[in-house]
């Protein structure tokens, strides 16, 4: 499939806009990391060593692939079978998969400052493609 195609046709372009949003308004990385790396002690333990200059970087285009990926897009699909393999109980950055209910709040926090659009049926669209990312790497772990 193409970016932006899926069997059933959604494309995610509305998230796609939000995040956008949620760039232009500026800050929103940061507060993400901010609210999550406050969320749970072992997630504040993960990140002692990190450069997160480089972090914010990398999460800049994760967010963007994971969109893409909810919505079917085989471009990315290398590249987020790479990020699920760092993150998996074998990778150099493993992660629990009972913290990504921590990650999926945190950013749901940070969209919901940083998005002036941001409105229920939005969270339920935000959550129900960062959920399959999170499946995806959760089965990966």
């Amino acid at each position: 499939m193409s970016a932006g195609n899926t069997a059933s046709g959604d494309s995610y372009d509305d998230l796609h806009q939000s995040y956008g949003r949620c760039l232009h308004n500026g800050g929103f990385i940061e507060r993400f990391y901010d609210v999550f790396l406050e969320s749970h002690p072992e997630v504040k333990n993960a990140f002692a060593n990190t450069d997160f200059n480089r972090q914010r970087r990398l999460l800049r285009r994760t967010l963007s692939n994971s969109i893409m990926f909810a919505a079917g897009s085989e471009i990315v699909k290398r590249e987020v079978d790479k990020m699920a393999e760092i993150h998996s109980r074998h990778g150099h950055a493993p992660v629990q998969p009972h913290l990504y209910d921590y990650w999926l709040n945190s950013l749901l926090t940070a969209i919901r400052e940083h998005d002036p659009q941001f409105n229920p049926q939005l969270e339920g669209r935000w959550r129900e493609a960062m959920g399959q990312i999170i499946g995806h790497f959760s089965r990966k772990y």
